[in-house]
Order: C-alpha cells, then sequence, then structure tokens
C-alpha cells in the first residue's frame, strides 16, 4: 500500500464509508434539513468479498501522472475466524457468566459452596469468580446481618444496662435470646427452611421479642426488692405474678405470625421464614424463660443491689437534715 502512494487510514476509511456509513453534508428541502449519508449499494455490500471490488485512488507524486484507480483488492487479503459477538466483563475484567438453578431441595449456601470449591479446583490460579444477582445478594448480607444482629445484642444490652444499674441484671434477661435462637432453629430444621436471608432478619426481630419476657420478671423482682423482699422471695413471686402476662403477651405474638406461616401468593416464600423463626422462636424462649430466667437471677441477684437500694440510702441521709 505504501508503495501505491495508499495509507492505512484510507483504507479504513473507504471500508468505512462503503460497507457501513458516513455522514457527509446535509440538504435543505421544504424547511426541512436532511443529512447526506455516503453508502455503498446494498448489493455491493453483501458479502465479505464485496470489500475486494472496491477502488482506491493513490496520492499524486510530484512529476508524475496521477495514477490509475487502484482495486483494493491488491492491498488486502480476508480471513475469516470466529469471534464472541460481544465481550462482557465484570468489575472491569473480561468475564463469563455461568447460570444454573438449585435443584429441588437445595438451598443456596451450600450450592455456593460447592461452586467455590469446584472453581477453585478447576479454574487456573490467575482466574477470579465473583457473583451476580441472588447469589450476590446473599453473599453480600449475610455478613451485614451478623453484625446487625450483633449490634442489636449490643444496644439492647447498653440500654437495659442504664436502666436497671448493673450489668449482671442484662445479661439474665438477655440469656433469653440464646433460647430464642435455639427455637427458631429447631423450627427451621423441623418444617425443612434454611438459614437464609430472611431467617436472619428473623432472628434481628427475636432479640427484642425475647428479652420482653426477661425484662417483666427482672423489673417486678427489683421492685419486691426495693419494697423489702429477700432475693428468693421477690425471684419466686416475679415469676408466679408475671407468667400470666408473659404468656400473654406471647400467645399474642405468635397468633400474629402465624398468618406469615400460612400465607400464598407471591413473596409468601420469605413471608413463611420470617413467620417460622418469629413462632418457634418465641414459643421455645417462653416456655424457658419461664424457668431459666428466675433461676439464673436467683443465682447472681444477691451479688448485686436492687436499683432503688441507693435512693433508700440518700433519702435515708437527707432524713436529718430535713427534720433540723
Amino acid at each position: 500500500a505504501a508503495d501505491l502512494g495508499i495509507s492505512q487510514e484510507e483504507i479504513a476509511s473507504t471500508l468505512d464509508t462503503m460497507l457501513g456509513s458516513r455522514r457527509v453534508g446535509t440538504f435543505v428541502k421544504d424547511g426541512e434539513e436532511y443529512d447526506v449519508v455516503l453508502q455503498a449499494e446494498r448489493d455491493a455490500r453483501k458479502s465479505a468479498t464485496d470489500a475486494t471490488n472496491l477502488f482506491l485512488r493513490p496520492t499524486a507524486r510530484a512529476g508524475l501522472a496521477a495514477p490509475a484507480l487502484v482495486p483494493l483488492s491488491s492491498v488486502l487479503t480476508l480471513s475469516e475466524r470466529a469471534e464472541a459477538s460481544n465481550l462482557n466483563r465484570f468489575n472491569r475484567l473480561r468475564a463469563l457468566t455461568i447460570s444454573a438453578r438449585l435443584a429441588p431441595g437445595a438451598t443456596l449456601g451450600p450450592a455456593l459452596d460447592a461452586v467455590e470449591a469446584a472453581a477453585k479446583r478447576v479454574l487456573p490460579a490467575q482466574a477470579r469468580f465473583d457473583y451476580k444477582g441472588d447469589s450476590r445478594e446473599f453473599k453480600q448480607s449475610g455478613g451485614a446481618v451478623f453484625f446487625t444482629f450483633a449490634l442489636a445484642l449490643l444496644v439492647v444490652y447498653l440500654v437495659l444496662a442504664g436502666q436497671f444499674e448493673s450489668f449482671l441484671h442484662p445479661a439474665v434477661i438477655m440469656l433469653t435470646v440464646p433460647l430464642a435462637l435455639a427455637g427458631a432453629m429447631f423450627g427451621l430444621w423441623l418444617l425443612g427452611s434454611s438459614l437464609n436471608l430472611y431467617s436472619q432478619i428473623g432472628m434481628v426481630m427475636l432479640v427484642g421479642l425475647a428479652a420482653k419476657n426477661g425484662i417483666l420478671i427482672v423489673e417486678f423482682a427489683n421492685q419486691l426488692r426495693d419494697a423489702g423482699a429477700s432475693v428468693l422471695d421477690a425471684t419466686i413471686e416475679a415469676a408466679v405474678v408475671r407468667m400470666r402476662p408473659i404468656l400473654m403477651t406471647s400467645v399474642a405474638t405468635v397468633a400474629g405470625a402465624l398468618p406469615l406461616v400460612f400465607a400464598h401468593g407471591a413473596g409468601a416464600q420469605s413471608r413463611y421464614t420470617i413467620g417460622v423463626v418469629i413462632v418457634f422462636g418465641v414459643s421455645v424462649s417462653t416456655l424457658l424463660a419461664l424457668f431459666v430466667v428466675p433461676t439464673l437471677y436467683a443465682r447472681v441477684a444477691g451479688w448485686t443491689r436492687s436499683p432503688g437500694a441507693r435512693a433508700k440510702e440518700i433519702a435515708a441521709a437527707e432524713q436529718p437534715l430535713l427534720e433540723s
């Protein structure tokens, strides 16, 4: 091409114009402006061999006559090879997407673990893999839910510590949370459900739903201790008196979650998982909390003072000053 005075830019421009199209100007007709598009006739651009039928005009050289047209076939060689119709990228890297559906009875977590094990075994060391769609949401939300759960436990514990002016009493109350989680896990296993994003959200809800039972018992026991009752007597009476409110609130919570378990239609599967967690978690924590919380409170309450003890000391110290 260089010997004939033809540049690569001229070759590319000719192919682009004739086989593709190029806007070379405009014209006005009846007040409307139209584009002038240069392109070869349809019959002249049907196959790859049509490119060799085009002609180029070489650049004139000093002292020589203008050269004749040069066929493009004299400077062009055609070859065919297979290529992908598009080059997909993910996270700025060339990527190949593999899609699959879960087998009946399979869950997403173990399936992703199996995929990761197969990828590490089969792919070369320089290859990387990542997730899209539901799998990516599952991976990203899993760690976030665990962090949220831990943060919820910490916030509830600190609030209770400020309310009861003790670090042991909130620990007794928070013991109901593991009982609720055990009930939720049992319910998921019994009904064949899985530990997914929705069940994790339900477990975060159980932090507050389960802690209320311990709060009712411990708060009333502290009030009895402020009134002068011993630790054992206050524990027994609090467990007996607060049993009916605990059962009433728990039954109301379970009854409110039952429609989630028996719901049908779009999105019913996600609501079903949350309902199972709440029903079994609240039920198990309620039954066990009526025995575990009073027992543990009777063990550790002797090491603490009731919240009203300091107020009594201050009132006793102020009494002589008021009388004088």
